[in-house]
């Protein structure tokens, strides 16, 4: 009798490890399902993307103006073959204005492709400034070799389909109208109007001013060619994210639109006032790059304007792709945690659970991401979740309910749910703080784990 209890109680306990590795290995099955979900987040963040290149590329993409530029054009005597002939090569020196002041209004639209929604837009650039005298003897500039007719003033912009109307910039006592010209050494859109001047007189103490009115998607960014550099923009678009090279001086978000004003001054910036012997490069498709001076094949530099850029975006705030992405990181968390309250649960009743049972349990944790990632796209990720971790809750609850037959058991295992989903929604919310919670956290759960598990015979 003796030896029979004896191997009944091996048996238990044998039983409880093998259940326990069972468990284990359950969880780190169900997390290949998380992983395919995983992918599948990425594939629609995708689509959304695709989906706003489609329509901006029928209306117009991100925008990034950059000028007034000055450019002069001359003419440069070089070291020529063996023989020490001299050859006569046609140079560029680039100026930039002193002072440049844009007001930009941001008339957004919202269009829709599909359940993707896509922020477009059409923005009046009012712009005004001035160029004070040249610095020809700075440069080493010979006013004799400049070829003062063919001086032109030149705009860059990230998409030529976004302007509106002609672009016509006063210029002193005349009005110049601006055509598109050759790409610029980044891609980049460049309109120029030529000035057709008769000697240095005619660019000094230059008063300009004019309108640009462009469409765009998504952000507008402004390049400080001035040595002194104001952008102020309003929109009636009530969620700006401001980016770029400096943050606003001043800004103020209401939920009826925003305003920002940047000042930037020449020491602010990686290019200079002016320069000759030399290309430049705006790179304003890209404002964020990083590389802003890069050495040509002939030796000069080319300096990335667009790196100093800076602006706003704006941006649609039901996208929840990246906090479900982040929240299925946590997945591993939520069904371990889960699987061992019902483990303990199990065990502190006498009940017997089927591993199987356990898998449907599993199952259920997983569709949470489903679920969460299908709301999301429609109502926004915090509604989502809560309708997600409710639905999941209660179907576990249910389940538990009929399985263990007990209400009690099963409110119980969906309040721990419940608490579970919460402190992770919490820590979602709190990005800044989520170490130190996630931290605290699970060093509270262990030690209840702890004070509950110590209560068995193993």
């Amino acid at each position: 009798m003796n030896k029979e209890t004896t191997t009944e109680n091996i048996w238990q306990k044998s039983k409880l490890l093998v259940k326990g590795v069972m468990i284990l290995v359950l969880v780190l099955v169900l997390l290949v399902p998380t992983v395919f979900i995983a992918n599948l987040i990425e594939e629609r963040e995708a689509r959304q993307e695709e989906a706003v290149k489609e329509v901006s590329a029928k209306w117009a993409g991100r925008q990034n103006l950059a000028g007034p530029v000055l450019v002069l054009p001359y003419m440069s005597t070089t070291q020529g073959d063996s023989a020490g002939k001299k050859q006569a090569q046609r140079q560029e020196a680039y100026f930039l204005p002193d002072e440049l002041t844009v007001d930009a209004t941001i008339n957004p639209q919202e269009r829709s492709r599909g359940i993707f929604k896509v922020i477009l837009y059409d923005v009046q650039n009012k712009l005004s400034g001035r160029f004070d005298s040249l610095p020809l003897q700075k440069l080493q500039l010979d006013t004799a070799s400049i070829l003062w007719k063919e001086a032109y003033v030149q705009f860059s912009l990230s998409d030529p389909k976004g302007l509106n109307e002609e672009l016509r910039l006063k210029w002193n006592n005349q009005e110049l109208v601006f055509g598109a010209a050759a790409p610029g050494t980044g891609g980049e859109s460049r309109l120029v109007a030529p000035l057709r001047l008769s000697g240095p007189a005619d660019v000094q103490r230059v008063q300009f001013s004019g309108q640009v009115h462009l469409n765009g998607a998504q952000s507008l960014y402004l390049t400080p060619v001035g040595r002194s550099t104001t952008f102020k923009v309003n929109s009636t678009w009530p969620h700006p994210s401001f980016d770029g090279a400096i943050l606003p001086q001043q800004s103020s978000i209401a939920n009826n639109g925003f305003t920002a004003s940047w000042k930037s001054l020449g020491h602010n910036r990686s290019f200079p006032q002016q320069w000759l012997h030399t290309r430049f490069r705006t790179a304003i498709n890209d404002p964020s790059t990083e590389i802003y001076r890069l050495p040509d094949t002939t030796g000069e530099t080319v300096y990335q304007l667009g790196k100093d850029a800076f602006g706003v975006q704006l941006f649609v705030p039901v996208n929840g792709y990246q906090k479900t992405m982040r929240s299925i990181k946590y997945a591993v968390l939520c069904i371990l945690l889960t699987f061992c309250a019902f483990f303990l649960v199990e065990t502190a009743n006498n009940r017997s659970v089927h591993p199987f049972q356990y898998a449907l349990i599993g199952v259920a944790l997983v569709l949470f991401y489903l679920l969460l990632l299908s709301f999301s796209e429609y109502i926004g990720f915090n509604w989502a979740y809560i309708i997600a971790a409710t639905a999941t809750a209660a179907l576990i609850g249910w389940f538990v309910r009929g399985l263990l037959a007990s209400g009690r058991l099963a409110f119980i295992l969906s309040m721990i749910l419940v608490l579970l989903y919460t402190y992770v929604f919490t820590i979602l919310q709190l990005q800044d703080y989520a170490l130190i919670l996630g931290s605290v956290g699970l060093f509270i759960t262990l030690a209840v784990i702890m004070k509950y598990a110590r209560k068995f015979q193993w």
